[in-house]
């Protein structure tokens, strides 16, 4: 069973295998169609296609964020069309870092389905080796039953942080709010995505990028390095990871899982659901 991630090889032995689904999750924010095209012109052989909008996200309201959790029902009957169930081994990726891949990789973990990883290196890397792609029409597979079992405790909420941050106990890292965006958009400056600029009171910042060298996840002991020093002596259930929309976010959470550091919770709303109460507290950095 593959949990974590998967390697190129790793998965290209594993192609045959009837109870294998590929799902690709390629995505560009600014251009929320190319990953589709891209899908189109070559994938992988066998994979589904996701739309990080359209499969891997809820309905967008006046209270959540840009990229909501899909209603467990809805995205349950989704993966069984994909072939999805109990017994199947997922693989998911994304053109090559990870970040989408991550979102689907934590979706399936948080219904309950453990057999699930990240393609290391993604498209790129696949592409890279001259490994076979699928073009045309993709083929037909079998609907599955999914059993969707949610499981709650893995994350946590606008509600749960604020009365942390007015407490005083989110800058003293109860819970440990760490933040995956980017350096500049999480000190406020250079923020092309939400109306408002900054970051919670309290998160500390880790850009999900770190997580990475040469498009591929660093080491599990470099990245167990990386996170424990970061946890300062806190266990990894006191961890809540956060970012712009909750997508990114999924991507720590990985690294924390690959560096043997589980039971983190994901703040699904993020930023962009943190902003939507203007009374909520927001700081900038120097």
């Amino acid at each position: 069973m593959f949990d974590t991630l998967i390697s190129t090889r790793e998965l290209a032995h594993q192609l045959e295998s009837p109870t294998l689904a590929v799902i690709d999750c390629r995505f560009d924010l600014a251009q929320p169609e190319w990953g589709a095209a891209a899908y189109a012109a070559g994938r992988i052989a066998r994979a589904r296609y996701a739309h990080l909008d359209r499969d891997l996200s809820g309905t967008v309201s006046s209270s959540s964020g840009r990229h909501p959790l899909p209603p467990p029902a809805l995205l349950a009957e989704r993966l069984g069309r994909w072939g999805i169930g109990a017994d199947t081994q997922v693989v998911a990726y994304d053109q090559g870092p990870g970040a989408f891949a991550a979102r689907l990789w934590w979706l399936l973990r948080w219904l309950g389905h453990r057999r699930v990883a990240v393609l290391d290196g993604g498209f790129a890397a696949w592409q890279a080796e001259g490994l076979p792609l699928e073009h045309g029409a993709s083929a037909t597979v079998s609907a599955r039953r999914f059993s969707a079992q949610p499981d709650a405790s893995l994350l946590a909420d606008s509600t749960e942080l604020e009365q942390a941050v007015r407490a005083g106990t989110l800058a003293r890292g109860a819970p440990l709010l760490i933040d995956a965006r980017g350096a500049d958009r999480f000190a406020g400056r250079n923020e092309t995505l939400d109306p408002v600029a900054g970051h919670i009171p309290g998160a500390r910042n880790q850009p999900f990028t770190d997580n990475l060298t040469d498009g591929r996840f660093r080491e599990a002991t470099a990245l167990r390095a990386r996170y424990l020093e970061l946890l300062g002596g806190r266990p990894p259930q006191s961890v809540v990871c956060m970012c712009g929309s909750g997508v990114t976010a999924c991507h720590n959470l990985l690294a924390l899982e690959i560096a043997g550091l589980p039971g983190a919770r994901l703040y699904a709303g993020s930023w962009s659901e943190w902003i939507r109460d203007p009374a909520r507290p927001v700081t900038r950095s120097p």
